[in-house]
This record gives C-alpha cells, structure tokens and sequence, in this order.
C-alpha cells in the first residue's frame, strides 16, 4: 500500500491558485463585452476597470514574492486598463502564469520570508510572501464575488462558482 505525502504549503498555495484561476476566467469570458462601462454605483469601478484588478493583483502576487515593495515613495497609480477585453484577459492570463513561475522556482523558506505590506488600514508591517500572496488570492476571490454580480446586472449567464447557479444548475 502507497503512502500518502502530504502536500506543501507551496503546492496547496499552486494548486488553490490554478483552480480560482480558471474560475475567474470562465466568470470573465461570461461577461457580455457590449457593456464593459456598467457601473451599477458612482462609487463602484466600471465592469473594465474591476476585470483589470485581477491583472493588477497578478502584478502584486509576483513582486511581493520576487522582490517586496519599496514603501519609501507613494505608490504610483495603477495602469489603465486596456481598451480590449482580449487584451484584459490576456493580461490576466499572463499575469497568473508569471506568478505561477516565480512561485514554483521559489524555496518553501523562500515563501517565509517577510516583507512589508498592509497589516491593516494604513498600517504596514511584516508578513510572510506565503500570506501575502494567500491574502491577495482571497482578494481576487472576493473581486470575482462582486464581478458575478456585475455579470447578472448585465444580463450575462452566471457560470458555476463554488456551486450551482440559476443558469448552471448541478441537477
């Protein structure tokens, strides 16, 4: 009889991280992409602009594990989103697969290692690159939560999550 081993924190950190991503895909590729300027409140991002954060936070997750962030100076705002949808999703795409690259190359010290990030509201302080990057992927679960309504406002077909849906029932 085999032996089970079981997992590292970094292949259950790579495995949870493959699985929300194509996820997420499949919740933005059900976006009608007539109407990327919705914007169901003035104090909500447009449709466009909540899609670029999962690009953005790909951005994050490799920094944070590959070199930290510098909080020295302000942070510079955030690049514009670009004006196609493939090139949104492209950019997502390519984002998860540096991140994905730079994580697998790194050591299971590697990841304990602290750097500095928000501990909460305006305050930095030292966390592992193993929480950061946990924290962000919770994130982007969250902004996909908030993006699955925009879907349904913009009469798109809400594809199964976590569970089944009104236009992907289980049975």
């Amino acid at each position: 009889m085999a032996t089970q081993t079981m997992p590292t924190p970094k292949h259950q950190f790579l495995g949870a991280f493959e699985k929300e991503h194509a996820t997420t895909m499949k919740v933005l590729k059900a976006y009608p992409t007539d109407k990327l300027d919705l914007q169901p409140h003035k104090m909500c991002k447009t449709a466009r602009e909540l899609a670029w954060m999962f690009a953005i936070e790909q951005g994050f997750m490799e920094k944070g594990a590959t070199q930290g962030f510098d909080w020295s100076t302000p942070p510079q705002p955030f690049p514009k989103a670009p004006e196609s949808w493939d090139a949104l999703l492209a950019g997502f795409d390519q984002g998860h697969k540096k991140v994905v690259e730079a994580v697998s190359k790194m050591s299971e010290e590697q990841l304990f290692e602290t750097i500095k990030f928000f501990t909460g509201p305006k305050t930095i302080g030292d966390i592992t690159k193993m929480q950061f990057l946990w924290m962000i992927l919770c994130d982007q679960i969250h902004h996909r939560g908030q993006f699955s309504i925009y879907l349904r406002m913009a009469d798109g077909k809400v594809p199964s999550i976590y569970g089944p849906t009104a236009d992907e029932p289980w049975f």
